[in-house]
Formats: C-alpha cells, structure tokens, sequence
C-alpha cells in the first residue's frame, strides 16, 4: 500500500486524495519519507599494532598483583621498574589491563568492620527506657565551654535530669545517674550514644551493678538517639536561647528555668498534645477525658463544624515510644 501511495503522489495526485485512496495516514508518510537512513556499520575495529600480547598482558597483571606491587598505584610501579632498568609496558597500558580484569581500584585486602547491631528499644510506660547525651555550651569567651548532661525518659519525653559542668566525664555521668534512678526510679534500659564519658568504665559499672541494660547507637549515626538530639534542637534553636553563656552559673540556671519550662508547659505533639509531666505522672489520661468532653460538647453545640465524631488523630496518646521501630512484619513475628 506504500508503494500505491508513493506512485499516487509521484504522478501529481494530492497527499490528502492519495492518502484517501490507500488508506494511509499522510503523517506516517511523511516521516517515512523524511527517516534518517541507517548509518552503516563499522568494521570491527583493529586491535592496534603496537598492543602487547596476551601472554605479556598476563605477566604484567600478575606482576601488578605480587606482594611488592599490589597496594602501589600504576605510576609508582612504573617508576619502580624503570629504576631497576625494566620496561614491561606504559601506565596507561597498565591502568587497561587492570581495566579489563576490573581491577581498577584498591587491590589490596580491605578491613572489614563487623556490623553493629542496630538498637530497637521500645517503651509502653514511664520509666522503661531512658536516654541521655552531653552536648556543648559556649561560654563567655571563645574556646570556653560548658557540657549539658540531659536525661530524658522516651516514653514521657519528662526531662529527668539535666546538670551543666564544666567538663565531661564519667564520674560526673554517674553522679548524675545515681540522683535520677534515686528520684526516678532504676530503668529497665539506659541508652546513648558512644561518647567517651557514656561508654566510660564507671557508667558501665554502676549499670551492670544496678542491672541495667546498656544501649549504644552504632558510630556515626545519630539517628539512633533521636530523643536527645531533638530535645537538643528544641533548646538550642529556642528565641531566648542566648548566643554565649556569661558563666557556668548563667548556663544552669537557663538550663533548669528551660527543663522546667519544658517538662510543665511544652505541649509535646509526640505524646498528645500533653505535657511531659502529665504523662510521666499519669495525668493525661484524666486530661485526655476532659479533652474529649470539651469537643464532644461543642459538637453537640454546633455539628455543623465538625467532619467526625472521634477527636483529632494529634490528640491520641501512642502506646509505645520507639527507637528504631522495626517493620509490622517483623513484630508479628
């Protein structure tokens, strides 16, 4: 039918009245027409003349590969072997036959870090699960600063404890621990980072004596301490937290006023919309009932504004705090 088209049109007769006759479509012509040819095919290129045979090839990789030459790049091998009056190829002949024996990186045999385990740690109350970190305060003169140890307990988000020294170190750490569990209670799980005063031989000891479980993040990811890096974030980008601390005075004192501020009157929305310390101590159940009068009263006033009979999803209360929540599937099983 092509041909009928192309001698219709040849003859003079109109693409639309050729198309008509043939039944084509006068678009699909017209690219036909107006295709690139194929280019040709190339020959198959020559190896070139100067190319080193197969059995040299071979030599000069396993050369490459012997205990002298394996951790050294092309060029320092190159060198080597002109110094000692032996020329078995150029660097770039080199980089091509480790090229094709995909060998163009690090040869040697790598370290092999064994994996950390990755910390999943669950809480469905308070006083299950705490976890703390350290970080930095500038103090009033640069290269000054004070460190703020700050425990939370994850479920509550309830600022346990929070002192500002002068140093870190584990004895302060310990200190610090044993004012908590004494107020607080003894956890079933302590948590933090890989810092040099939470991974000290004196943190260690207390919890294995009190029987505490000891959690650490892998290295380098901060992610498996998200409670105390977000709380962290909260006070550091806070509009009243100051540039510098005028003194180690200055900087507790802040700190407590902020940790009170934040256990009492933040509405956490992790935890509800409630305070820390109403779910620390048990108050947000009662809170949460008052909460769900006052909408259900003013649904009852006026319907009209309200899509759904159940309160705000940002009101709920989670059942559990999580670090590292593994899948839904892996928790049923």
């Amino acid at each position: 039918m092509s041909t009928a088209y192309l001698d219709l049109t040849a003859s003079g007769v109109p693409t639309r009245q050729a198309a008509a006759l043939t039944g084509l479509s006068r678009a699909t012509m017209h690219r036909r027409a107006n295709r690139r040819p194929t280019p040709p095919r190339l020959p198959a290129r020559r190896a070139p003349a100067n190319k080193i045979p197969a059995a040299e090839r071979s030599s000069l990789l396993e050369l490459m590969n012997s205990p002298e030459y394996v951790d050294r790049p092309p060029l320092q091998i190159y060198a080597d072997l002109l110094d000692q009056g032996r020329y078995l190829g150029s660097v770039s002949t080199m980089y091509r036959v480790l090229g094709e024996n995909q060998q163009v990186k690090e040869r040697r045999r790598q370290a092999r870090h064994r994996p950390r385990a990755r910390p999943e740690l669950v809480a469905t109350g308070p006083g299950q699960v705490y976890t703390w970190d350290i970080t930095k305060l500038a103090g009033p003169v640069k290269g000054t600063w004070y460190d703020a140890y700050v425990m939370i307990d994850i479920y509550s988000r309830y600022i346990i404890g929070a002192h500002v020294h002068a140093t870190e170190s584990g004895p302060l750490a310990v200190e610090m621990m044993r004012e908590i569990f004494g107020i607080h209670g003894i956890p079933q799980v302590v948590h933090a980072d890989r810092g040099t005063s939470m991974t000290s031989k004196t943190v260690t000891a207390l919890l294995a004596d009190l029987n505490v479980t000891k959690s650490h993040s892998r290295p380098k990811v901060s992610n498996d301490n998200p409670y105390s890096e977000a709380w962290f974030k909260t006070m550091k980008y806070a509009p009243v937290f100051p540039a510098r601390f005028g003194s180690l005075t200055h900087a507790r004192t802040f700190v407590g006023d902020f940790v009170d501020w934040y256990n009492h009157e933040h509405r956490h929305t992790g935890i509800g919309l409630h305070t820390p310390a109403d779910v620390h101590y048990g108050h947000a159940t009662a809170k949460a009932a008052q909460r769900a009068a006052t909408l259900a009263a003013a649904r009852s006033a006026h319907p009209e504004r309200f899509s759904t009979t159940s309160p705000p999803k940002i009101l709920a209360l989670p059942e559990t705090a999580w670090i590292n929540e593994p899948p839904a599937e892996n928790q049923a099983a």
